[in-house]
């Protein structure tokens, strides 16, 4: 076993592409899953799931199980349909999140809401979470189960915690990372942890692949949430400022809001209230973020949980799956460089 510690920074652009290539066999296999589950006999399922599920995103969560399997050495094939249930509650999660959101843009496409409505979208969820149950049984361990409903609870109490947080400028920094190590990073864990369950791996290991998961999950919607403020639509797959005019507190918003003079306090009140929504107030709520290095100091907490990611994999064993799983995380926080 190995206890090497890797440091974030340094050397060429991280990629996906060595997670991706690592697991390009077992992933094909995943999306025979998920085609043919998602399948039915009412035209509309297959045509709405097909929109999202074939609309451009990475499939990270997914590779982060096949990541974690190929990490244990495991050569069974149990890890498939468990890598689509996986992608089925993560698509079910988005489905129901652009119609809470009223968002008109996913990964730069249309989302599913707009073109067939809201309440076609929250019924296609609710019919990919029920594929994703049938998966899980199918597996056959409760322990799997157990993970992975959990996961689906936890995510909808975040989402829930979320939509009660909104427009609350009184949001407290660590309610924020309650939301978002819910919403975002439980399914992550999820994800990473039942590999160990099905290679029949130390609790241990189970610990650490969960870890693993949990703080590259976090790091990821921080480094989501300061791209608001630092992108466009064609780098983000939403509309720029979409956060900023839900009047969800982030991170970088309570930071600013925070450090922020009489005017800049002024400014937010209204904003988050709904008063200042136009594309000129938007440029005014950047302006005060990078002001205020509310965005560089968003990023220097994803760093740390992404630094808190890669040390988790300190006692597994060196090759390509560690190494490929460590890029993960440094892309993951150089996003939004």
């Amino acid at each position: 076993m190995s206890a090497t510690i890797h440091r974030l920074g340094g050397g060429p652009a991280p990629s996906l592409d060595p997670m991706m290539a690592l697991v390009a066999q077992d992933m094909n296999l995943v999306n025979a899953v998920i085609l043919d589950r998602m399948q039915s006999e009412i035209p509309l399922i297959p045509e709405l799931a097909g929109h999202l599920i074939a609309g451009g995103g990475k499939r990270m969560r997914p590779m982060l199980t096949l990541a974690s399997a190929r990490l244990l050495g495991y050569s069974g094939a149990r890890h498939h349909r468990l890598a689509a249930a996986v992608e089925f509650i993560h698509t079910a999660t988005l489905l129901h999140d652009d119609v809470v959101d009223g968002s008109d843009l996913r990964r730069g496409r249309r989302t599913a809401n707009i073109i067939w409505g809201n309440p076609a979208s929250v019924l296609v969820g609710d019919f990919l979470f029920s594929r994703s149950f049938e998966l899980m049984v199918e597996d056959g361990s409760l322990k799997v189960l157990k993970i992975l409903s959990n996961a689906s609870a936890v995510i909808a109490e975040g989402e829930v915690n979320q939509l009660t947080a909104v427009r609350r400028l009184d949001l407290s920094e660590q309610r924020y990372l309650d939301i978002i190590g819910a919403k975002t990073a439980a399914l992550f864990a999820a994800a990473c942890k039942i590999a160990a369950v099905v290679a029949e791996r130390s609790e241990a290991e189970e610990a650490a692949l969960d870890a693993y998961g949990r703080n590259l999950g976090i790091a990821f919607q921080l480094v989501d949430d300061a791209i608001d403020y630092v992108s466009d639509a064609s780098t983000m797959g939403k509309d720029a400022g979409d956060d900023f005019r839900e009047g969800k507190m982030t991170l970088p918003v309570i930071l600013a809001y925070a450090r922020g003079d009489e005017s800049a306090r002024a400014f937010w009140k209204a904003a988050i209230s709904g008063h200042r929504t136009s594309d000129e107030d938007f440029a005014e709520a950047i302006r005060l973020v990078q002001a205020s290095r509310s965005v560089d100091d968003t990023l220097a907490r994803a760093r740390h949980y992404g630094q808190r990611a890669i040390d988790a994999l300190g006692g597994f064993a060196a090759g390509a799956a560690k190494d490929a799983m460590i890029e993960a995380v440094e892309f993951a926080v150089a996003r939004a460089y």
